[in-house]
């Protein structure tokens, strides 16, 4: 494998979790009337433990 191949694949991941991240923060910022239509779960409250969680756990590697 060629180091563009991999810088490639590289670029791809990062792209494709940015893309989700965008996802989940719209859907995230919707009323709680729309995301329940939706089937969208509950915007967890907002507690600054739970977010530093989220941020060290809630990544896939």
């Amino acid at each position: 494998m060629s180091m563009f191949e991999s810088l490639g694949r590289y670029a791809a991941a990062i792209k494709h979790a940015h893309n989700r991240n965008r996802s989940v923060r719209t859907l995230n910022s919707l009323p709680p009337e729309i995301q329940k239509d939706i089937g969208w779960p509950a915007s967890p409250p907002s507690d600054p433990q739970a977010a530093l969680a989220a941020l060290l756990l809630g990544s896939a590697r």
